[in-house]
């Protein structure tokens, strides 16, 4: 039987796909898209793990740092969080608010951005205890324009579609996906003639040496657009792997990031096991900052995941007392504590945090150990 994304693409007059469109059919097709799919993709039974999956000690840090920003800055207690996934965030989040601030639990609505049918079932079975979650399948669904709260997102953006170009003798050109004589996806490339991709690469960089090519996230700019519309008064935290300029120019990144996720194997090729595998890519730093701020996202901080949780205080929850039971939780939380600090996992990761029309940032706890908003 032909693969539905192989009938896609003999339909196409052309009979080829840029990597954003193919990325689209293979992501988030509504019958056959691999995140629109009726099975896990996070966890052991899954493709792939996240921080919040590590365990609730994540969340536990971000709950306190919520509600710090809400209150120095007179917020509604009002989070929207996006692509949450499994839901687990969210739920560690709310036990812990429940549990630290209960004068003002009543008073918190959670909101649950989530593009997935079967992410968004999961999302409701667990979050079933908490009257204040609301769900929704978008932004424009919430009906909550001017948005005022907080927007929380983990590993979003490295998902969302991009187009891939590559330089060669001088020339750039565009990679899409075809079909070769033996019904297989493969690669074909073109003379660039996209004028967004051209314009991004003008504007954004970084410039290509020959035999180099590199993921153009069109995509991300447009979400920063719509996030910036949606968002009146409030703070943004994005977590994400990306590289800076000067890291897409280091000779260990010529060949790009996009990636697969198989069965927790990274896979070199993007068009192996397409709509079964997670596709991925490291997001541009430089322009997901400057584009922020051209669209009144002011970014106060920016900095590896592993400082972030060590200057929100992370280590706090560390408990010295020795506990000769390797399962309990003392002991599991402790492990937790010492991977998200030391772990490659974690130090590959950024936290940026951004603001719109808020004044008290620089009295917040965990901006005064590292101020790095210029790095």
């Amino acid at each position: 039987m032909t693969h539905p994304i192989i009938s896609y693409i003999r339909n196409q007059p052309t009979q080829k796909l840029n990597y954003a469109e193919y990325m689209t059919k293979a992501l988030y097709d509504p019958i056959y898209g691999y995140y629109m799919k009726d099975k896990d993709k996070v966890g052991k039974s899954g493709d792939f793990f996240t921080t919040s999956n590590v365990h609730p000690i994540f969340a536990k840090v971000f709950c306190s740092i919520f509600h710090e920003i809400i209150i120095k800055n007179n917020l509604p207690f009002i989070i929207c969080e996006i692509g949450g996934g499994t839901g687990r965030f969210s739920y560690d989040l709310l036990i812990e608010w429940q549990s630290q601030f209960p004068e003002s639990f009543d008073k918190l609505s959670y909101y649950l951005i989530e593009e997935s049918p079967f992410h968004q079932k999961k999302q409701k079975a667990l979050l079933s205890i908490f009257p204040n979650v609301h769900f929704y399948r978008s932004i424009d669904q919430m009906n909550l324009h001017p948005f005022e709260g907080i927007i929380f997102s983990n590993e979003l953006i490295d998902a969302f579609p991009v187009h891939v170009v590559e330089k060669q003798d001088n020339i750039l050109y565009e990679i899409f996906v075809s079909i070769n004589e033996f019904e297989k996806l493969h690669e074909i490339k073109e003379p660039l003639q996209n004028n967004a991709v051209k314009t991004w690469l003008q504007t954004y960089g970084p410039p290509l040496k020959n035999h180099q090519r590199i993921e153009v996230p069109l995509a991300m700019e447009k979400w920063i657009q719509q996030v910036s519309q949606f968002i009146k008064r409030g703070a943004i935290f994005t977590i994400d792997y990306g590289y800076w300029n000067e890291e897409w120019q280091q000779p260990e990144h010529r060949e790009g990031s996009l990636r697969g996720y198989y069965q927790h194997q990274m896979v070199d090729n993007p068009l192996l096991y397409p709509c079964e595998m997670d596709l991925t890519t490291h997001i541009h730093l430089d322009p997901f900052i400057y584009i922020g701020n051209e669209y009144g996202l002011k970014t106060q901080l920016v900095t590896s995941q592993d400082r972030f949780l060590l200057a929100a205080g992370i280590l706090k929850y560390l408990q010295e007392n020795y506990d000769p039971n390797p399962f309990s939780e003392i002991s599991k939380q402790n492990r937790a504590i010492r991977s998200l600090i030391t772990s490659g996992m974690s130090m590959g990761f950024q936290v940026i945090f951004q603001t719109k029309s808020l004044t008290q940032i620089q009295s917040l706890s965990f901006i005064k150990p590292e101020k790095e908003a210029d790095s």
